[in-house]
């Protein structure tokens, strides 16, 4: 077949309909189109704040989109979660220019999701690797330093590694649903102490509070400002400059609030703290969180115990509760690898990357095992 590929500078340049044809079929909110257009058109992923998109669209001889790839031109590595500072750092102090780079990913998200989205006539494989090589491509007339696909799915990540790709693994958080039908069935997969420490956690984190899970129409633009406060307080405490600008919020809540879920406490009618969920086809992500007042243990009552009732009940397969933590053991929530790939260009820095990544992926699938057979709170009688 006869393709053609275009570099697009928005998603909106393609299109919802082109976009999510290829999209859609997935489940995942992430790649959706109202999700990363809600990211430019907000002015959170744009060039000034060094995220430039330049989105592939595979279309075929009939001119139809076949395929889409979400790719920015990136000034910086804020706001991707996969790691890469010490090598801007060694290459640049070697003389190189490691910046602009070009990144396969969904902003300020470390969720594990398709970064080659094909549509459901088109063969799978074909488009992946149009959409690669015309990113590859690129990198080479862009002349940057390098590509990268953050969070692809471990299929994604096998094919990359199959075409020459670095490939890195890190972990994240994840409570898998064991077929429980109440938050009471998954308790009885604990041990006695954990379940002893969860209900008591809950009590405390409850006591005089209203606690409610918003969803759809329940969702209102007074619990977005409500919300944003929360998100602002969080991002000023732990990296100084949140990402998401306020119209963001309010973009998909008109677009997406069937798929959002966003769990708020209330103190005497006032929104204090809150947790923003995304829905997926069978998947929970635990996104952002933040509080304006300080209650034990109320992080884990929204953005854990909540998450699992809420997956309980819609009969989610998975929550997603992100990196770092390992407090998230404890509630149930157990390591998982996730995944990265790296294109280099220039091979003075591409070979001490790849001798650092092939010591890197054993050690951390060693640390997974570890922290599941020493902190796992399920019985060991069930195995």
């Amino acid at each position: 077949m006869t393709f053609t590929l275009r570099v697009n500078d928005r998603v909106a340049d393609i299109g919802r309909e082109a976009w999510d044809a290829c999209a859609s079929p997935s489940g995942d909110p992430f790649v959706s189109y109202d999700f990363l257009d809600a990211c430019e058109a907000s002015g959170s992923a744009v060039p000034r704040e060094g995220w430039a998109g330049r989105h592939l669209s595979l279309a075929d001889e009939t001119g139809r989109v076949i395929g889409v790839m979400p790719l920015w031109l990136k000034g910086h590595s804020q706001g991707e979660y996969v790691f890469d500072h010490s090598w801007a750092d060694a290459y640049e102090r070697a003389g190189g220019r490691y910046y602009p780079k070009l990144l396969a990913a969904v902003p300020f998200t470390p969720v594990t999701g398709p970064r080659f989205l094909a549509h459901p006539d088109a063969d799978a494989a074909t488009v992946r690797e149009a959409l690669l090589q015309g990113a590859l491509a690129l990198t080479g007339r862009l002349g940057v330093s390098s590509l990268h696909v953050n969070f692809p799915t471990h299929d994604e990540w096998r094919a990359l590694g199959d075409a020459g790709l670095l490939q890195r693994q890190d972990m994240q958080y994840v409570w898998k649903n064991g077929g429980y039908e109440t938050f009471d069935d998954f308790l009885s997969a604990l041990s006695s102490s954990r379940r002893k420490t969860i209900r008591r956690e809950r009590r405390e984190a409850q006591t005089g509070l209203d606690i409610r899970v918003l969803t759809g129409a329940d969702i209102e633009e007074r619990h977005w400002d409500a919300f944003f406060a929360f998100y602002m307080d969080t991002g000023s405490r732990k990296w100084g400059r949140p990402y998401l600008t306020r119209d963001f919020f309010s973009r998909i809540g008109r677009t997406m609030a069937d798929r959002i879920a966003l769990i708020m406490a209330f103190r005497d009618g006032i929104p204090i703290a809150g947790a923003l969920n995304l829905i997926g086809r069978d998947t929970l992500y635990g996104r952002q969180w933040g509080a304006l007042e300080e209650v034990p243990f109320l992080h884990f009552e929204l953005c854990y115990y909540r998450a699992i009732e809420f997956a309980i009940e819609r009969g989610l397969a998975r929550v997603e509760a992100g990196a770092q933590g390992e407090h998230k053991i404890a509630r149930g929530y157990l390591p998982s690898p996730v995944y990265s790939a790296h294109f280099i260009a220039d091979p003075a820095l591409r070979s001490p990357v790849a001798d650092y990544l092939e010591r890197e992926r054993p050690a951390v699938d060693a640390e997974i095992n570890a922290l599941t057979d020493e902190l796992s709170p399920f019985r060991r009688d069930l195995g």
